[in-house]
């Protein structure tokens, strides 16, 4: 039985770990090749995109893969509709892996907000020192705006950003899961009086928000963006489940 896994997160590769002690199986991890160096999982690994829904039923067809999971990023946006897509195409059964969002605690000053371009235009009005750990990409929202210029962005990703980027920026390379008292000492260190985040949800960047919660600073969020309805588990050992009640076609 093959089994093809759509992503790179922390959740993708546990499932290729627990699956690749299953008897029986062919584990395929599918990774988008955007970070230079990912962490690898266990088992076969493929790099780069499908060309589509059709390119990647066409993969599935060719591969035969008997189970798709999709265990993307929150934020990988397209890939999630090209999956649901190629599986109706392939005749494929089909798993999206979605961990759960963040919740506001008591405490906590979010600013919900529905894109990165909203986030840049609420923060003004929010602070001047910018804690920015929404990734590499997207970082041209924070540029344009002479009330942006003024700002002060630390952003932290997992590879050098490319141009175009905020005015005034240090960029930290660095990669989680993140401690507690380091993510304090960070917003201490750079007087740091607003976060920027995703909801990615998980543990591995979480400990930001405790700290920006006990530092009393805001935090804005983007909320995720829509995903198309199929099936869906929390964790990978209800992924693991599934699979096992699964068959090869």
């Amino acid at each position: 039985m093959h089994v093809l896994i759509l992503g790179g997160t922390t959740e993708a590769r546990r499932l290729a770990e627990l699956l690749t002690d299953e008897a029986g199986l062919r584990v395929t991890s599918s990774l988008a090749g955007r970070v230079a160096a990912p962490r690898l999982p266990p088992g076969e690994v493929r790099v780069g995109g499908f060309g589509g829904a059709e390119g990647m039923a066409a993969w599935l067809r060719e591969h035969r893969v008997d189970a798709l999971i999709d265990a993307t990023h929150p934020f990988a946006g397209t890939i999630s509709f090209n999956a649901a897509s190629a599986a109706a195409l392939a005749h494929v059964p089909l798993l999206a892996l979605r961990r759960p969002g963040w919740v506001a605690g008591e405490g906590d000053d979010w600013h919900p907000v529905d894109s990165l371009e909203q986030a840049a235009r609420v923060l003004p009005a929010l602070g001047e020192r910018v804690f920015l750990t929404t990734g590499r990409m997207g970082l041209a929202a924070f540029t344009g705006d002479p009330e942006l210029d003024g700002l002060w962005f630390l952003v932290r990703s997992v590879d050098a950003p490319e141009p175009p980027f905020p005015a005034r920026m240090e960029v930290l390379l660095d990669r989680g899961p993140f401690s507690l008292e380091g993510e304090r000492e960070l917003l201490r260190r750079h007087r740091v009086d607003v976060v920027v985040t995703k909801d990615s949800g998980g543990a591995a960047t979480s400990p930001k928000l405790v700290a920006a919660r006990e530092a009393g600073v805001p935090v804005v969020v983007v909320r995720r963006p829509a995903v198309p309805a199929s099936a869906a588990v929390a964790s990978p050992q209800e992924a693991v489940a599934w699979v096992r009640l699964q068959g090869p076609r």
